[in-house]
């Protein structure tokens, strides 16, 4: 009795370790950068109390690669408990994957928009009161004939990337606050059991494997953890398609990503839709708009030279695999970093365009500076 008296207590100590090391990073650096998170929308909360986690990429071997863990609704462990979400990030020469966890604050998850709330920073979509969850409607998917602690309040989202890392080349540049550094050090609890078992069985499904379905998972949330098979599964739309969710239907509308929803899907240069000309300048100003369309078409023609180059060198990666005779696992993997390349070049000539165009536009004019409602 005594022996198995002290196993116990050794046990629950282990346990407690286990729960208070799991939300820092876990052993896992590896050099390929995870792929952008995947459009889709949210599916019915289904009861009172319960909190959305959003999807996330994680890593299995090398054979795996990377596999999408869906986003669901999860039991919050204790009252006023809030899901601080896992999230990449670089440093010593690899992305290493920082675990999620639970706690009475929400912490840093390296500035990702996840959507439904989760938009970089902080948590907007819900709050705890006098023991209840109140949900936001606004960017929460409630049945509020079922659910009646619910409020409205409008969400500005100013950040539009599906960039899923932080640090390093392409990702977010969020660094934590200072309050953020300090409740790291704080008390939190790991993904609860249901947690656990919804990313085992996540990557148990090839189909959730980026090599397989190209940053469009088939089951990209479940209305509960581990419901793969359930009627109300959600698979992710397009790249490039919808927004994630009504918070992100009302944020400032981003471009589309050198004009076509292909570009968010693209793996090589060659994949991509031509490249769009803005629209010709108006300035009234013909001088003006001569030098502005002067601007525009260098831009371009830089752009396609982009392209060009990156195609190239990836053709001749895919010479060099030939030649080696390598394995699909390497294959999988160049391809994996072609993807990113080729997104990484998407977005900067996306933000090369806006910016140009934000340089190009007319000042107002002072009559016609008020207030918008």
């Amino acid at each position: 009795m005594r022996m198995g008296f002290i196993r116990t207590v050794l046990l629950a100590i282990a346990t407690l370790f286990v729960s208070t090391a799991c939300f820092a990073q876990v052993g896992v650096s590896i050099t390929i950068a995870p792929p952008e998170i995947p459009v889709y929308e949210q599916p019915v909360c289904p009861g009172d109390g319960y909190i959305w986690t959003p999807g996330y990429w994680a890593y299995g071997d090398v054979d795996e690669g990377y596999y999408w863990v869906p986003g669901t609704w999860v039991l919050a462990p204790e009252v006023g408990f809030f899901w601080t979400p896992a999230y990449w990030g670089w440093g010593d020469g690899g992305f290493i994957f920082y675990q999620g966890y639970w706690g009475p604050e929400i912490g840093f998850y390296g500035g990702i928009n996840y959507g439904f709330g989760y938009f970089g920073n902080g948590y907007e979509g819900g709050r705890w009161d006098h023991g209840h969850f109140f949900y936001n409607t606004t960017v929460n998917n409630i049945n509020v004939t079922v659910i009646h602690n619910v409020y409205n309040e409008r969400v500005t989202v100013n950040n539009s990337s599906r960039v899923s890392f932080n640090g390093g080349r392409g990702g977010i540049t969020a660094r934590p606050t200072s309050r953020e550094e300090a409740f790291a050090h704080e008390r939190h609890v790991a993904p609860v059991a249901a947690q656990v078992q919804h990313a085992q069985a996540a990557r148990s499904d090839p189909q959730q494997r980026f090599s397989v379905n190209h940053g469009a998972p088939s089951v990209a949330a479940t209305p509960k953890p581990g419901a793969f098979k359930d009627r109300e599964v959600v698979a992710a739309k397009p790249a490039g398609g919808a927004a994630r969710s009504e918070g992100n239907a009302r944020s400032e509308e981003a471009a589309r990503p050198e004009g076509d929803a292909r570009a968010s899907t693209a793996v090589h240069p060659k994949d991509l839709p031509p490249i769009e000309h803005p629209p010709a300048p108006n300035t009234g100003n013909a001088k003006l708009d001569q030098k502005y369309q002067k601007q525009q078409d260098r831009l371009v023609a830089k752009q396609q030279q982009d392209r060009e180059k990156l195609q190239k060198q990836q053709d001749q990666e895919h010479q060099r695999l030939a030649k080696q005779n390598a394995d699909d696992a390497r294959k999988q993997q160049v391809e994996q970093t072609h993807q990113q390349q080729t997104q990484q070049m998407v977005q900067r000539h996306t933000q090369q365009t806006q910016q140009m165009q934000q340089r190009q536009a007319p000042a107002p004019r002072a009559t016609e500076s008020r207030p918008r409602g």
